[in-house]
């Protein structure tokens, strides 16, 4: 019989737009992430990474959580939710004070803060994060701990995720509708630059290709914090159904054909390599007599995979992705699985590439060490971190509005500029 929660247990839940996922973990005694329980179950009621069928989402979330509390023989009550849908914007608000050159007082920095929150301004989004990045000393930036420095000038940089509130409302119905308490909706760029990229890579310029089933999401890290985004509605099921309406299959053959038999960069042998491929109209034990070679897949794999990089591409553009030839992209995310896609992006995007995949949990099973479950990982990643939210607790205060009178405080910059 399973048992009830302990103190400091994480659930993460990750609901895409082909699984439902679940992780339970616990804090070990040096802080490590230890992985007690995961469940999965294909998600069908999700498109795009928008909520479409409520009761279908629903079942899968309650059969993914169910099976991580039977694999960890724990009983869970919240969860901490990851939201990956189109629609997220980054941006970086800052808030300056003067101190007339005296020492920095906690209640310098509380007022701070305060005048941060204030100062947002989400023009009709939802605020999913509202956190304070790094401090300013008298111009100077990248100051993490101002306490008992003196100053002519004291500011904060706030990092803010915003997004369309209806899709966030939708996914917190959802889970709650599963008998779970939401403990909070992180946006999957945040979380999954936590499982996929080191501290240094964060702070020097790295940019994070996450391709989803449905969407793919290209952000932008720099200095320590996200700063640019950009969602674009297609992933790996794109491909899927291009093999799939190609070669006249159904959807499920179609992804065994990609998983086992695609990739991103073709040989000579693949013209004879010959693959069957059953017919939609086939019964379920008959194979049919069609037969594609392995290049004709990889054709079609390909012609779609040109579209996506260039829409990438197109999104790291427009982000102000440029400067020296060493910056990275870290392809993460289901998509990032099919074989030879890093080597394939290298040349598309012109980029050193490489997958990320999420490290530092223990006990993580194999089958969810790839690059898929990245998001999830990501997710317990900040549950145990929980960085300060100036958003505060309370529901109705998930939107802020920028307050009159506030003449110290710079309006919201875009990203880009203030980090490139």
């Amino acid at each position: 019989m399973a048992k009830v929660a302990p103190e400091g247990l994480i659930t993460a839940l990750d609901i895409g737009s082909s699984k439902v996922s679940a992780m339970i973990a616990q804090k070990g005694d040096g802080g490590e992430l230890i992985v007690l329980g995961t469940g999965q179950r294909e998600s069908r009621g999700v498109k795009r990474g928008y909520i479409a069928d409520m009761a279908a989402t629903e079942a899968a979330v309650r059969e993914a959580v169910e099976q991580a509390e039977r694999i960890a023989g724990i009983n869970i009550e919240n969860v901490w939710v990851g939201f990956s849908a189109g629609g997220l914007v980054s941006d970086v608000a800052e808030v300056e004070f003067e101190l007339g050159g005296h020492r920095v007082e906690q209640q310098d920095i509380d007022a701070l803060l305060a005048a941060g929150r204030n100062s947002i301004d989400p023009q009709g989004r939802m605020v999913l994060h509202a956190q304070p990045a790094l401090y300013t000393l008298d111009g100077l930036t990248g100051v993490k701990k101002p306490l008992g420095l003196h100053a002519d000038r004291l500011g904060v940089h706030i990092h803010v995720v915003a997004a369309d509130g209806s899709p966030v409302r939708n996914l917190d119905l959802c889970v709650r509708s599963a008998h779970l308490e939401v403990k909070s909706i992180i946006a999957s760029p945040v979380a999954t630059g936590l499982a996929c990229l080191s501290d240094e890579e964060r702070e020097l310029g790295v940019a994070l290709v996450e391709i989803g089933a449905g969407i793919t999401n290209v952000s932008l890290f720099a200095g320590g914090m996200l700063v640019g985004l950009c969602s674009i509605p297609m992933g790996g099921q794109d491909i899927t159904d291009d093999i799939a309406s190609a070669f006249g299959t159904r959807r499920a053959q179609a992804e065994r054909m990609k998983c086992f038999h695609g990739s991103a960069n073709a040989s000579p042998r693949d013209n004879h390599e010959m693959i069957p491929v059953m017919p939609i109209a086939a019964e379920d034990d008959v194979h049919g007599g069609m037969q594609i070679t392995k290049a004709q897949l990889i054709g079609i794999v390909r012609q779609r995979l040109e579209h996506q990089m260039d829409e990438v591409r197109k999104a790291l553009a427009h982000l102000k992705f440029e400067g020296p030839v060493g910056r990275q992209v870290v392809l993460t995310g289901g998509g990032a699985e099919l074989k030879g896609i890093a080597d394939y992006a290298q040349q598309a995007l012109g980029r050193s590439v490489r997958i990320g995949r999420p490290r530092g949990l223990t006990a993580l099973p194999e089958a969810h060490g790839g690059p898929a479950f990245a998001t999830l990982a990501g997710l317990a990643f900040y549950a145990a971190t929980d960085p300060i939210d100036l958003r505060g607790v309370a529901p109705q205060q998930t939107t802020v509005h920028r307050q009159k009178g506030m003449g110290m405080v710079r309006k919201l910059i875009q990203a880009a500029r203030a980090n490139y």
